[in-house]
């Protein structure tokens, strides 16, 4: 009994609530069998009543504040209060895991007498789902995560901006959150920059002693679309770093079936159009190929019309040229798409003639 006792004390102090629940059972068991009914049932209700109540709700308490402008400095996220719709390159998907697997064993690597790095840096070009792979894993690890925000944390007053790195650092120290810094290179800039301030300097000086620290018990994801500008001392700091890339042609590929078999449409994907959709969208981002899908579904919507592949290629049309185009450019465009010339004049609500005046032919 006393085991069991110091187990759910060992599971409160290190936040692990599934230690506390799992020795709390056994403690249950052993009271019942020793014939303490009453004592057992008190303790399984409280387990019971607590199970979707993890332990980090009582200890997160008001978000850090600047203290010129007194904004928040952090966005506190609890796990079930995080929406994702995750869509990103297969390459990451296992390193990633690998990532949240570490986590879960950071308990028995630590009862080795070994140091642990929880720490993952993030790195692509925008819009590859970076911050949603963040929230992902608190989502997986059902932790809060703590956002930092920079419009509020970078003082005007570079003295203060440091002041708030340490407060920011300080707050998340020791609780059961994820520390996230999304746009790391605002502060994480290499300090052989010729355009920074000596000031400036101190304060990349100052964070990278505050992630030591912070690291020694925390678990810490940064991102960034500007790897190049990140300090050479940055990328020694991460146990884990993920390049987070543009998909590939089979993933958009993919990523196009799945949305088609999401809202139910019969759009055939062995279509020559379907493969001038991948096609066109190489070298998009996740968020740029959902963005134009997204548009032309409820265009279709809105419309009271079947999906169709026009729907697609008149949205990627107007988003590639920033919906600044002649009427003729469209028509030509759906045109080279392989869409009938009957089926562009009905999709415009233009006439036939129209359309082959735009084409030039008869």
């Amino acid at each position: 009994m006393y085991t069991e006792l110091i187990k759910i004390i060992e599971g409160g102090l290190n936040n692990d609530h599934k230690k506390v629940i799992s020795y709390s059972n056994h403690l249950a068991k052993k009271l019942r069998d020793d014939g303490d009914d009453k004592l057992a049932d008190k303790i399984l209700k409280t387990i019971q009543g607590c199970k979707g109540l993890p332990v980090f709700k009582d200890q997160l308490f008001d978000a850090p504040i600047d203290n010129d402008t007194r904004l928040n400095i952090a966005d506190i996220i609890l796990p079930q209060d995080l929406r994702i719709d995750i869509s990103v390159s297969e390459s990451v998907v296992d390193p990633v895991a690998n990532f949240i697997s570490l986590i879960n064993s950071k308990n028995e690597i630590k009862s080795k007498g070994l140091d642990i790095n929880l720490s993952l840096l993030l790195y692509g070009p925008p819009g590859c789902g970076k911050t949603s792979l963040a929230k992902y894993i608190a989502k997986e690890l059902d932790m809060p995560i703590v956002i930092a925000r920079f419009d509020s944390l970078i003082s005007s007053l570079l003295g203060n901006t440091a002041k708030n790195i340490r407060k920011l650092f300080d707050y998340a120290k020791n609780k059961p959150c994820i520390l996230f810094l999304d746009e790391f290179d605002a502060i994480a800039k290499a300090r052989d920059d010729s355009h920074e301030t000596g000031e400036l300097k101190r304060v990349i000086n100052s964070l990278l002693q505050n992630i030591d620290e912070f690291l020694e018990t925390g678990i810490l994801i940064a991102a960034t679309n500007h790897e190049q500008l990140l300090d050479s001392a940055i990328w020694r700091r991460f146990e884990k770093v993920i390049n987070v890339n543009k998909p590939s042609s089979d993933e958009i590929k993919k990523l196009l079936e799945n949305y088609f078999d999401k809202v139910g449409s019969n759009l055939a994907t062995d279509d020559k159009k379907f493969d001038m959709i991948k096609l066109y969208m190489n070298n998009m981002s996740h968020s740029e190929i959902i963005k134009i899908i997204n548009s032309a579904f409820y265009n279709s919507i809105i419309k009271k019309s079947v999906f169709e592949y026009e729907d697609i290629f008149s949205e990627y049309f107007k988003y590639v040229n920033n919906n600044r185009y002649l009427p003729e450019e469209m028509i030509k465009f759906l045109n080279e798409s392989h869409i009938p010339q009957k089926q562009i004049a009905s999709y415009l609500d233009i006439s036939i003639r129209q359309v082959r005046n735009a084409l030039n032919v008869e």
